[in-house]
């Protein structure tokens, strides 16, 4: 990446240049320990910033359509005047950690929308589907002045409600489909959705999307009601990405919520309750780094893993060692 002017960077992005947010973001995705020190600097450089964007998680099941959606979706907001940034995360190979990375040719109209950012990332091996880093990388999407913040996720499952800890809204994005489909989506994803979209209600899957979409209401009355939340959420809707119907009468839903929760207090309540998660969880990732880049404790967990595995050792006897050794006592 070569030497990089953290003030010059730091003042671009704030001007909202689209190339200076994608070498930010390229820094704080880096892995390297000079490129992470240079991300801290980048950040306290970005400290002052101030504006915040509307974070919109998005998740929902395999073929649901919602790059569709989202492109849709942007578009609508675009024509509204507001900067909308995508962060959309892409499955990684498990066993060559590669990506596709496809977003911005699945979204080939939007991400070509001056008002439009699209950042495609590699879910790498972190849970729910979000790249460790997105959280910075929404960060320095604020920084930049975008007005809204969409992260796509992999897709549903109960390590995926982890997006959650980064957003201000959580819209489930699911499809026509009869009971079997609501059997199908895991409660924990359910009880963190703000918003369920009943997405391609259109043609002749619209009756099967209303027909869906009153099964989705009526299991959502199901659940206990949450404190952050005002009469009626949270709720199930239909929209088409197709034919951009539904997306109006979403958007002011959200809006709505978000308004309700920051009149309430809970939108900064649930923001500082983020951002100690995300400082723990930083510690825990710099524990686990140790770990792995100390080569003598690494060669040392690995032997005691052989004799863990071979019997001569308890799990929790081990670890205690590696504990010990790994604080120095």
């Amino acid at each position: 990446m070569g030497t990089i002017d953290l003030a010059d960077l730091a003042a671009r992005v704030k001007a909202g240049e689209r190339r200076a947010l994608a070498r930010a973001i390229t820094l704080v995705e880096s892995a390297r320990a000079d490129h992470r020190e240079e991300a801290t600097a980048l950040a306290a450089e970005l400290a002052d910033e101030t504006h915040q964007a509307l974070r919109i998680g998005l998740s929902g099941t395999p073929g649901v359509g919602k790059s569709t959606f989202i492109e849709a979706f942007g578009l609508f907001l675009v024509e509204q005047g507001l900067k909308v940034a995508v962060l959309a995360v892409d499955p990684s190979s498990a066993r060559s950690g590669g990506s596709i990375l496809g977003d911005k040719t699945r979204m080939e109209r939007l991400s070509r929308h001056p008002l439009a950012f699209i950042r495609p990332s590699p879910a790498r091996s972190h849970l729910g589907g979000v790249a460790r880093r997105t959280r910075e990388a929404v960060a320095l999407c604020e920084a930049a002045g975008f007005d809204v913040v969409l992260i796509e996720t992999v897709g549903v499952g109960q390590s995926e409600t982890m997006v959650a800890g980064m957003v201000d809204l959580f819209l489930l994005l699911l499809a026509p489909a009869g009971g079997d489909e609501l059997q199908g989506v895991k409660r924990g994803i359910m009880e963190i959705a703000d918003i369920i979209l009943i997405n391609k209600a259109d043609g002749p899957l619209k009756d099967v999307a209303m027909r869906t979409c009153a099964d989705y209401a009526g299991a959502l009355r199901l659940l206990r009601k949450r404190p952050q939340d005002p009469e009626g959420f949270p709720k199930a809707m239909m929209v088409s990405a197709v034919e951009g119907t539904g997306l109006e009468v979403a958007w002011e839903e959200m809006q709505t919520l978000a308004k309700w929760r920051r009149e309430h207090g809970i939108w900064d309540q649930t923001r500082a309750e983020q951002a100690k998660h995300w400082f723990e969880e930083e510690v825990r990732q710099g524990i686990l780094a140790q770990l792995t880049e100390n080569k003598p404790l690494a060669a040392r967990m690995a032997r005691m893993g052989e004799e863990v595995a071979e019997g001569k050792r308890s799990p929790g006897d081990a670890a205690s060692e590696i504990l010990d050794a790994l604080s120095g006592s």
